[in-house]
């Protein structure tokens, strides 16, 4: 594609998501305010980490620098959404690592040449790359031990919970789902704030689980009338990740020929 062609549809691609999640958003969002025993707090502030998530992961599908600053307001929404909705897992991933990780990762990228403003685009975006097939090895490996450890974890918790009446009945698959998905927000983290392009490949996986997540929820009834809102912005994430995807490759093509030359 070329460049001006390529800029022409990123821009249309990025207005698209944004619009689409404000409308979405806001129709489902006044929607479910007129159904009786709705938390309205916990679904407008749901909405609003929504719509800052769409915005942070439009921007890190372009590889700015600035996608950790609505990063930070999309998790401590997110964070909050969670607690109330009971998801446990995802609501210490939220509040233990994803918050600290925006700072960490605003550092990481400002090492390795974005700029907050500049009068170039290209200076704007993180210098990408890719990993070795050693790296890989890793990843996979720390994928696989992470997400077991978590899935006895969890699963005991809930264990404990439906022992104490707490809950009726362990769900292990939504257990293993929960694990897996944390596991791969925690892998797709480190790879974003290090700017290797394979993260989108575990996003692509993280928001087709969260799908699945948010739509079990939905159907089951359970939640606090957000579901709907979560399962929107994950759909959006899930377009935005494979566009995320195609602009990296080539961002860490360039890394490449970089290397060579020097």
């Amino acid at each position: 594609m070329p460049p001006t062609a390529e800029k022409r549809f990123n821009l249309a691609f990025n207005i698209f998501l944004v619009a689409g999640m404000f409308i979405a958003v806001t129709l489902t969002t006044v929607f479910k305010l007129r159904q009786p025993d709705v938390k309205t707090f916990m679904l407008l502030l749901a909405a609003f980490g929504s719509l800052m998530g769409v915005v942070n992961t439009v921007l890190s599908a372009n590889g700015h620098i600035l996608t950790f600053v609505f990063g930070f307001l999309d998790v401590l929404a997110a964070t909050v959404v969670y607690f109330d909705n009971g998801i446990m897992g995802n609501f210490a991933l939220h509040a233990l690592y994803f918050l600290p990780m925006q700072f960490i990762g605003f550092w990481q990228w400002r090492k390795r040449g974005a700029k907050v403003g500049s009068s170039g685009e290209e200076d704007t975006k993180v210098t990408a790359r890719r990993l070795s097939a050693k790296q890989w090895a890793w990843l996979v490996s720390g994928i696989i031990v992470v997400a077991t450890a978590l899935y006895f974890i969890l699963l005991a918790v809930d264990s404990a919970k439906a022992e104490a009446g707490g809950i009726d009945s362990v769900n292990k698959s939504k257990v293993l789902l929960d694990a897996v998905v944390m596991t791969l927000n925690i892998a797709g983290q480190v790879l974003l704030s290090f700017a290797f392009m394979e993260q989108w490949y575990l996003w692509i996986l993280v928001n087709i689980s969260s799908i699945t997540l948010w739509s079990v929820a939905l159907m089951s009834g359970t939640g606090s009338g957000n579901a709907s809102v979560m399962l929107i912005k994950y759909i959006f994430y899930l377009m935005n990740s494979l566009n995320g995807l195609r602009i990296w490759l080539q961002l860490s093509k360039k890394q490449i020929v970089h290397d060579l030359d020097n």
